[in-house]
């Protein structure tokens, strides 16, 4: 099949990629020269495990090509993904001006019968809106052509994008042209062979099962993370209780760790997106609000608690940070908690010797100009000379280190653990002061 993907960022890309390797011929465009140069030198511009190789072998063979060229993108493609950015507005709704450019850009140059899919997290009734922009432009031109528009929602985890893909547990369709339909029935078969997981349902239930799957989970989050900071008035250990309530098979383990917050591309703006759309339906939503703030306050708990230990003013005291990404396997900085606790630990004066394994080049551009923050090109180096340590960031190579090099380094053997990484009893054991979440 021919498919053209609107965007190259981690959506676009995964998707323009792994439909390639099925076979499929696949342009992918961006209005961003940089990206382009990038893609077509067999690079890529995002960290993603396992993408580029899919993409410099399916660009070998013919099946991936990328473009800045947007009417030959347009004419390529029976299906037009749009799978730009929507960042949140002023007033935390989503921003559709590129999502509505790329459809006015179908609009004026298509040809032919076009499925238009949004692949972008939208909010309901943007299928509404995308399907005027596209009609408007027919009209200005003054033709009549046929296209459909539909809603198929991303649910892919940065860090395991491609895998997700390309074994989906479920995958939503949005339509109601019985070609638009089929087409989606015929491009996904092959990744859904051993049994049908396609969900077809209307266009408005597609775009409003997106936001309800990342608000859910975002509420997990907060729900443990709000209990974790209760544990620790208690005397309880949230660990013990996400065992005991995770083997309940209603509730389940996924996202029941409490930690320092969560952030990336998806959790922040789709529960803002989803609390203005609700705003502005006229039904509140009480919950998510309450989500959002627990959120915000959970990514000062590290920060509270090197407070309590060394007080306000830290001039003079070091910490190694291990972590500045959002989360393993990506480079993702975009509302990242590492981002908060360097900020407010450097507004206090403190050193930070930073380190993580993919994720420094990022930071290097969102963090330039903190005082006091400089990086490492190990974990082990970035404790040379600091006071104590704090973990922001789960990534594998952090749980099991050299313990005794740790306490060694650290001049107040001290760790902070926002990913509850440690038992507090091993750590103890071996003479470092141990500051977990929810922790005794």
């Amino acid at each position: 099949m021919k498919v053209t993907v609107i965007g190259t960022g981690y959506v676009g890309l995964v998707t323009g990629a792994c439909l390639s390797e099925m076979g499929n011929h696949v342009v992918c465009l961006d209005v961003d020269p940089e990206k382009i140069r990038i893609l077509k030198e067999g690079g890529i511009p995002i960290h993603e495990p396992g993408l580029l190789e899919i993409v410099q072998r399916n660009v070998a063979g013919g099946r991936l090509e990328f473009t800045t060229d947007v009417e030959a993108a347009v004419a390529h493609g029976t299906i037009q993904f749009i799978a730009v950015g929507t960042p949140p507005d002023e007033d935390g709704s989503a921003d559709l001006q590129y999502v509505l450019a790329a459809a006015r850009n179908i609009g004026r140059t298509m040809t032919d019968f076009k499925v238009i899919v949004d692949k972008s997290t939208v909010p309901v009734g943007t299928g509404d809106k995308v399907k005027a922009a596209v009609q408007d432009e027919l009209d200005r031109r003054g033709i009549r052509l046929d296209f459909a528009v539909a809603s198929n929602p991303e649910f892919l985890k940065e860090g395991a994008a491609v895998a997700d893909f390309m074994r989906p547990d479920r995958v939503v369709v949005g339509a109601d042209d019985e070609r638009a339909i089929l087409l989606m029935k015929a491009l996904y078969a092959p990744f859904i062979r051993n049994h049908d997981r396609m969900m077809v349902m209307d266009l408005r239930s597609a775009e409003f099962t997106k936001y309800a799957a990342n608000a859910m989970l975002a509420t997990r989050i907060s729900f443990m993370n709000e209990l974790a900071l209760v544990a620790e008035k208690l005397g309880a250990d949230i660990e013990l209780v996400r065992q005991g309530i995770g083997s309940d098979p209603r509730i389940g383990f996924h996202f029941l760790y409490a930690g320092c917050g969560y952030g990336g591309s998806c959790f922040p703006k789709d529960v803002k997106a989803l609390i203005r759309t609700a705003a502005d339906a006229g039904q509140p939503l009480q919950l998510l609000q309450a989500v959002e703030a627990v959120n915000d306050r959970q990514k000062l708990v590290l920060v509270d608690k090197v407070v309590a230990r060394y007080g306000e003013q830290l001039k003079g005291k070091t910490f190694a940070v291990w972590g500045l990404a959002f989360k393993p396997n990506t480079d993702d900085m975009r509302d990242a908690p590492s981002r908060v606790v360097i900020a407010e630990l450097a507004r206090r004066g403190a050193k930070l010797q930073a380190y993580d394994p993919v994720a420094v080049p990022e930071a290097q551009r969102v963090l330039a100009g903190t005082p006091g923050l400089s990086y490492a090109d190990s974990a082990r180096a970035a404790l040379e000379g600091a006071d104590a340590l704090i973990i922001v960031t789960e990534w594998k190579e952090f749980r099991t280190p050299d313990f005794e090099a740790l306490r060694e380094s650290l001049a107040d053997r001290t760790v902070f653990d926002g990913r509850n990484l440690y038992e507090p009893k091993l750590m103890r054991s071996l003479g470092i002061e141990y500051h977990g979440i929810g922790r005794p």
